[in-house]
């Protein structure tokens, strides 16, 4: 018997690392029967049938899971956002933050391909993060700029890098960890998107330890699920006024007195964010209503 972790998932067949070595290993028949799904950074245990092939027995639980990309037992997830080349799609980092802080897993953020803005443009836009409190570093592939203080922020840990395509993350998991040579994709100038060059999920050794997983780009993520009562917890600048509002529970739209809207009046809270945050709760809203009501009733504002 061994146990390990699922560092690569092709085909019904997973690679495991364990201390003695790497097992390919497909799925014990009951796991199959049982739909039973294994990803990449599950732990699992497992039973060699012989010299370098096991067969997975057992699937331990997670302590978290993110599902596009499907990794589990992330630490904390590396959004990787271009500064140009294609431009920066901040609703979309916004919408990230949001599912990565629903499953519990922390985020640093990569404003990447400094090298092809000025220095102000970086810090102006990295800035409402920093403000907001995350961990918002300004990267180049290119240049290695930044790339030293992230590979800090690895070591140890199981992180996902996420993102659309075209913005550089197999760029910088190689200029973190360069023998990797991970396959670079060249930004359409026609579309001003990036090739997926990344076909599946792995998760990949660091020689400082820990893991990095390199996944497909994607550009879209669904916030079905999300009740909008909680949304309001993915915003951290929003936290720090919560019990100030007039109404217990404030959701920040309409409401007056309301404590963050205050705070967004007087600059202490970015307009974009604050507009992505609206946003998001109206499609929540929307998605809810839809599936209490058909489709076509009513016509009052789905947040009333």
């Amino acid at each position: 018997m061994f146990e390990g972790i699922v560092i690569k998932a092709t085909s019904g067949y997973y690679t495991v690392q364990s201390e003695s070595g790497q097992f390919v290993c497909s799925l014990r028949g009951r796991l199959r029967k049982d739909d039973t799904i294994v990803t990449v950074g599950d732990r699992v245990q497992g039973e060699e049938v012989r010299p370098g092939v096991g067969v997975i027995e057992t699937v331990l639980p997670r302590k978290s899971e993110l599902i596009r990309p499907r990794v589990a037992n992330v630490d904390q997830a590396v959004i990787v956002c271009a500064l140009t080349q294609p431009e920066p799609d901040l609703n979309l980092l916004d919408r990230l933050l949001v599912v990565v802080g629903r499953e519990g897993v922390g985020a640093i953020l990569c404003f990447n391909k400094a090298d092809l803005v000025s220095e102000y443009m970086g810090r102006k836009i990295a800035r409402p993060y920093r403000k907001a409190g995350y961990t918002a570093l300004v990267t180049s592939a290119m240049t290695g700029k930044g790339v030293k203080r992230l590979r800090s922020f690895l070591k140890g840990k199981i992180s996902v890098f996420a993102g659309p395509s075209g913005v550089g993350k197999s760029a910088l998991a190689n200029a973190i960890e360069p023998g990797l040579t991970l396959e670079t994709g060249e930004i359409s100038e026609k579309l001003g998107r990036g090739r997926h060059t990344t076909r599946h999920a792995q998760l990949l050794a660091l020689q400082a330890g820990g893991f990095l997983v390199d996944t497909p780009g994607f550009s879209k993520l669904s916030l079905d699920g999300i009740e909008k009562e909680e949304l309001r917890f993915y915003f951290p600048e929003f936290l720090r006024y919560e019990g100030l509002c007039r109404f217990l529970g404030c959701l920040h739209y309409r409401e007056p007195d309301c404590a963050v809207r205050a705070a967004l009046q007087s600059g202490e809270i970015a307009r974009s964010r604050y507009d992505h945050y609206i946003q998001f709760l109206e499609e929540i809203s929307a998605i809810g209503y839809e599936k209490k009501y058909d489709k076509g009733k009513g016509g009052r504002n789905v947040l009333e």
